[in-house]
Order: structure tokens, then sequence, then C-alpha cells
């Protein structure tokens, strides 16, 4: 092996170790922080079983991406298109392509997911936007 290979795996070692003492401390915050609110529930509603609260677990919903896919697909989209695409039409085409309900809340959450992954490929070059009819929608097209 060369002494960077080596080097480079003793940094990362040190970074993972780093990372889970800062876990473990956030942990012992927060066990802390439940000790805390567990006594103050104690002291306010003595009757309360407080264990039998269940916790609350984050699930993102149904239409969240992965970091980077949503301007992977934006862009596919806007590839394979034959002319530029308003940024309703593209949230339109990807509620369909990930099997969403094409519902108005849907649709305007993922509009406004769409518009910020094009307002950054446009700041990079990589797209373009011009003015729709009656200057009302912007179109989006790729750099070719």
């Amino acid at each position: 092996m060369t002494d960077y290979m080596v080097e480079g795996l003793a940094k990362k070692r040190a970074e993972i170790a780093g990372e889970i003492e800062r876990t473990h401390e956030r942990l012992r915050a927060l066990a802390l922080d439940l000790e805390h609110v567990d006594a103050t529930l104690r002291i306010v509603a003595p009757n309360m079983a407080v264990e039998t609260i269940k916790p609350k677990v984050f699930r993102p919903p149904a239409d969240w991406s992965k970091r980077g896919e949503m301007t992977r697909v934006v862009l596919s989209i806007l590839r394979t298109a034959r002319q530029p695409m308003t940024t309703r039409e593209i949230a339109e085409r990807m509620v369909v392509e990930r099997g969403l309900v094409a519902d108005t809340a849907t649709l305007n959450s993922m509009g406004r997911r769409v518009a910020c992954a094009l307002r950054r490929q446009r700041e990079l070059g990589r797209a373009r936007s011009t003015e729709g009819a009656a200057g009302f929608w912007q179109l989006w097209e790729i750099v070719r």
C-alpha cells in the first residue's frame, strides 16, 4: 500500500470517530432534555403516565427526493422536450413520472421545487428562461 492511501484512510477514520463523538454528545443532550420534560410533566400532571407517550417518528413525504435527484429529472425532462416548457408543465410531468397523486397541493409543491431547481441551473448556466405569452410564464430550456 502507498503512504498517501494509509494517510487518507487514517484521516477518514479520524473524521468518522469525530462524527460518532458528536453524535454521542447530541444524544446525551437530548436524553437530558427528555428527562427535564418528563420531570416537568410529573409536576404539572402527576397522574399522567409519561412512559405511555409514543415517540413521534419523522417520515418524509412521498414526493421528497434524494440529493440531486430533482435536478437530474428536471434536466432530463427538458432534454427530451421538443420546445421550451413552463415550470408547471415540468412539475406535471414530474408528478406523472413519480406516480404521485396529481392534486393541487402536490402540483403546487412540485412546482415550487422545480422552480428552485431551475433557478439554480440558470445560475450555473445549464438552463435558460424566456418570458412566455403575455409575460405571465417563464419558458425553460436547456442551454446547448
